[in-house]
């Protein structure tokens, strides 16, 4: 079956991981004549509801705080309520139980418990990544870590040593992996990775960084893939970016000794026009990275073989030089094509461009040299979140050129019905053919992959309308009117790379923080900086000296 157990880590992670899962489930089907595309076992385990029924639940363990869950409750629809045993203790006396008082759900909740139309979802309406869930989850999925309050003042969960702490307290009382992944370990036929989502530059890095290191013990030839989450510095305190900065330096080497692949994940500074979101809406910005995350890995769970490959086989892609374990993600999209009738002049003009019949897909035609696409999710290391250096950074060098790409993995998703007799490559903007198995040839040549499958990705009324409709673009819009509704699919572009760039931000990194950093762990974190950024100039010259010497 080739499993994939996902590991949930805070409150950022969850509402990436709700969008996930709610797109997973909208891949089934239920008519006799239709088929999945996607292998529903790879992340779903089958079950029993209490009528005899079968049902599928995601193989994944969440984490949050006190009071993260929202109105999500670990016993549901599919589970009895058991009785708790009584707690021993010396005291004989009366005891008094103090319960929280529980968060009531919401209108969208509450009409999908009774089978209705659930009413449209707001930013004011989300108060939790519970409130947009539209699965259910096995007890044994959900726990909560009752030590921290989601956004205590008093109490906050934001250095990385608190997570530290915090992982080897509990584990030490309970064994984490024995009492919350191995359960899912177990049931698994073969599994082939463990998925982790944690932010990296608060204290859930220190908590998946020491987590990480006890599942590479029990776990050591499983691929642990690593999605590192990572929120935006502008208008924080120059105090708390420092903070920030310094625990993402300390989760990257931590997770770089012992992660198959990290892909650090961040709201773009800049979006394009295409892409209306409320920066501060967790519900918004997690729907825009989910989006590039679901579609980059729907390789890894697609049934057809020809098109499938598992996360360890993506990871052997990205990393050709052994230690280059650190990857970018990108994406572009594209709404379906309307009917002809319905053709804006600036649709005609870009099928014009594209060919008849041959929809845009954000790629050049000679990708040899690298995929660049709209959408950037690199996050900025610079301590100044409006510095122009930081584009410069990401750029590779300061003349603008773009940075040396020593592998890509292109997936793209729509585009086509798969039914072209050649494999869709007709319908590709670019002669597939010569890119989808494009092996490296020299150390200075880019090592390709592309995939291809004709599953669009689908906008469900769980997901906020964050894309613009093309046909509205040249207006300059935000009504709703301007905006994709629910029930549309679009057509995704995604990439995942390993450049040279991730030198330059690590060397800009390791120069931000490390003064900040204790005198007992500096020199320890700086050489680490140093070390994985030195891995990224193997194989690859920029013909200038500059900045060698940092």
């Amino acid at each position: 079956m080739h499993e994939i157990i996902t590991l949930q880590l805070g409150q950022p992670s969850n509402y990436l991981a709700t969008h996930f899962w709610n797109t997973q489930e909208s891949y089934f089907t239920y008519a006799e004549d239709q088929e999945s595309h996607v292998d529903h076992d790879i992340h779903w385990r089958p079950g029993l509801s209490p009528d005899g029924t079968e049902t599928f639940m995601p193989r994944t363990v969440i984490y949050d705080l006190k009071g993260g869950f929202g109105s999500l409750r670990k016993i549901n629809a599919l589970y009895e309520q058991e009785n708790e045993p009584s707690s021993l203790s010396l005291w004989s006396g009366p005891t008094v139980v103090h319960r929280q008082e529980p968060i009531e759900q919401g209108a969208y909740q509450q009409s999908l418990d009774a089978g209705l139309a659930p009413p449209a979802l707001t930013t004011s309406t989300v108060r939790y990544w519970s409130d947009f869930n539209r699965v259910f989850f096995h007890p044994r999925s959900i726990v909560q870590l009752n030590e921290y309050e989601l956004n205590s003042s008093l109490m906050p969960f934001e250095n990385w040593e608190s997570g530290d702490v915090l992982f080897s307290s509990l584990d030490k009382e309970h064994d984490i992996i024995d009492r919350d992944l191995r359960p899912f370990a177990e049931e698994a036929d073969q599994m082939q990775a463990i998925q982790i989502i944690a932010t990296l530059d608060d204290a859930w890095g220190g908590f998946a960084s020491r987590y990480m290191e006890r599942l590479r013990d029990e776990y050591g030839k499983t691929a642990l893939w690593t999605w590192g989450l990572q929120d935006s510095l502008q208008g924080v305190p120059r105090n708390k970016r420092l903070l920030r900065l310094a625990n993402k330096a300390k989760s990257l080497t931590e997770m770089y000794k012992q992660a198959t692949m990290i892909v650090p994940l961040a709201l773009p500074q800049r979006l394009p026009r295409s892409v209306v979101l409320d920066p501060s809406s967790q519900w918004h910005t997690s729907a825009l990275l989910a989006s590039a995350v679901e579609s980059i890995m729907l390789p890894s769970r697609l049934k057809d073989s020809a098109q499938r490959i598992t996360l360890g086989g993506l990871a052997e892609l990205l990393n050709p030089m052994g230690k280059q374990t650190v990857a970018g993600l990108q994406m572009s999209f594209a709404p379906p094509p309307p009917s002809p009738e319905e053709d804006s002049p600036q649709q005609q003009q870009q099928q014009h461009h594209s060919g008849p019949g041959r929809p845009a897909t954000g790629l050049p035609d000679d990708i040899s040299e690298g995929a660049h696409l709209d959408i950037h999710f690199t996050p900025s290391d610079q301590l100044d979140p409006y510095a122009d250096r930081w584009q410069q950074q990401q750029n590779g060098h300061a003349s603008g050129a773009q940075p040396r790409v020593f592998s890509q993995v292109v997936a793209l998703r729509g585009y086509g019905d798969g039914s072209d007799a050649d494999g869709d490559a007709d319908m590709l903007d670019f002669d597939e053919r010569d890119h989808r198995r494009r092996r490296q040839q020299s150390a200075y040549e880019t090592a390709t992959q592309l995939y291809h499958s004709p599953l669009s990705f689908p906008l469900l009324d769980s997901f906020p309308r964050i894309f613009r409709d093309a046909a509205a673009g040249s207006t300059g819009s935000d009504d709703d009117d301007a905006l994709l509704p629910s029930g549309t699919h679009i057509n995704v572009t995604s990439s995942l790379s390993t450049d040279a760039s991730v030198s330059a931000r690590l060397k800009l990194l390791r120069a931000t923080v490390v003064r900040s950093i204790g005198v007992e762990d500096r020199e320890a974190l700086g050489n680490d900086l140093a070390e994985m950024a030195d891995e990224y100039h193997e194989g690859w010259s920029s013909g200038s000296d500059e900045g060698e010497d940092d």
